[in-house]
C-alpha cells in the first residue's frame, strides 16, 4: 500500500488539470488490482491470524531483553512471568531440574530443554520432550518425572525465579552458554552417555554434552 501512495504522488507532482484525474485513476485502479491478487496469494488462515483483534487477556507478542545477564539481581528485575503450558512445563522442569543452580546454570538447563525440541531426534514440543519416556520408573529423560516422587512446589520463590527464566527463553533469550547441548549430568554421576558424546560446556553443578547426528551408515 505504501508503493501505492508513492506513485500517486509522483503521478500528482507530473500531472496537471483533467489530464492528471484521469492518469490519477487510471493508475490507482491497476495497483488496487495488484494489491488485490498479492493478498490471494497469503492463506485465509494467515490472513484471519493477521485481522484478527487480540483475545481478551491475551499476552503481547514480547522479545527477550538483548542484555542478558546471568545474576540474580538483574533477573529479580524481571517482569513477574506467566505463561500457558509449555511455559509450565519448562518452569516445572527448571524448578526440579536447577533450582539450586546459579541464574547461569538454570539458563543452561533451559538451553538443553530447547536444543531438544529443536532436534529430529526428539519430540516437537516442551512438554513432550520434558515427559519422554515418563510413566516408566527411571526410564525418563528427565528423573524427577519417574522417580516415584510427587512433583510438589515447595518452594515459591525458587519457582518465581526459574519462571522468569522459562519466559525469557521462550521469548528468545539466546542460547549461547551451553554450545547446543543436548544432554547434561550432575558432577556426581558418570552415566555411559558421556564417554561418546562431546562435552560442551561446564555450568555449576553439571556438564553439558551435545549429541553426535546420526547419519544414514550409523
Amino acid at each position: 500500500m505504501l508503493r501505492c501512495l508513492a506513485v500517486v504522488l509522483t503521478l500528482v507532482t507530473l500531472a496537471t488539470g483533467a489530464a492528471a484525474d484521469e492518469v490519477l485513476a487510471t493508475r490507482l485502479e491497476a495497483l488496487l488490482g495488484q494489491e488485490r491478487q498479492a493478498m490471494r496469494v497469503i492463506p485465509a488462515a494467515r490472513m484471519d491470524l493477521l485481522t484478527a483483534p487480540p483475545a481478551a487477556g491475551a499476552r503481547s507478542i514480547v522479545t527477550a531483553p538483548s542484555n542478558i545477564r546471568y545474576d540474580r539481581q538483574w533477573l529479580a528485575a524481571q517482569p513477574a512471568a506467566s505463561g500457558g503450558a509449555e511455559w509450565r512445563c519448562l518452569a516445572e522442569a527448571l524448578y526440579f531440574e536447577a533450582r539450586g543452580e546459579s541464574v547461569r546454570g538454570i539458563f543452561a538447563v533451559g538451553e538443553v530443554i530447547l536444543n531438544r525440541v529443536d532436534s529430529a531426534e526428539y519430540p516437537d514440543s516442551i512438554c513432550a520432550v520434558i515427559n519422554q519416556g515418563t510413566g516408566r520408573i527411571y526410564q525418563c529423560q528427565f528423573t524427577y518425572t519417574c522417580d516415584g516422587r510427587a512433583e510438589t512446589i515447595a518452594e515459591p520463590r525458587a519457582f518465581t525465579r526459574v519462571g522468569k527464566v522459562a519466559r525469557l527463553l521462550l521469548d528468545g533469550a539466546p542460547r549461547q552458554l551451553t554450545a547446543g547441548a543436548t544432554h547434561y549430568h550432575t558432577k556426581a554421576v558418570n552415566p555411559s552417555w558421556s564417554r561418546r558424546f562431546p562435552r560442551t560446556a561446564t555450568v555449576g553443578f553439571h556438564h553439558f554434552y551435545r549429541q553426535p547426528t546420526r547419519t544414514a551408515s550409523n
